[in-house]
């Protein structure tokens, strides 16, 4: 088996976890980078998880144990899958490990607005 590369274990990852995805996830999706830019990922994370506590938001809990897991995936020394750990990690990453997980985050999210809306749309 041939390793896969980087951007191919981003599409990997996000076609298995967009199934099951509904037009809120895509949405969302779509609507994350430019929330991440504007507010800063640890805000978007602190959004989605107030959010996705209720039931009838669950798109957002969704995708963000999903960004949580890949992060965490990429980073598993330093980044934690659950919310507090992972809200902790960043608070006390230097700056140099804090955007190579925003830079990640982006990335991931742009395999994700896609893979989602194709799932979606698709057949």
């Amino acid at each position: 088996m041939t390793k896969l590369t980087m951007e191919q274990r981003r599409a990997k990852d996000t076609w298995e976890k967009s199934e099951g995805y509904r037009s809120d996830h895509v949405n969302l999706a779509k609507g994350l980078p430019a929330l991440i830019m504007n507010s800063g990922l640890m805000q978007t994370m602190a959004f989605l998880h107030e959010k996705g506590s209720r039931d009838s938001q669950r798109h957002c809990r969704d995708l963000a144990n999903h960004l949580r897991g890949w992060l965490h995936e990429r980073f598993p020394d330093d980044v934690p899958r659950d919310f507090e750990g992972f809200m902790t990690a960043l608070m006390e990453a230097d700056t140099r490990k804090f955007q190579a997980v925003t830079t990640e985050a982006f990335s991931w999210l742009r395999w994700m607005r896609q893979m989602a809306a194709a799932r979606v749309g698709g057949d």
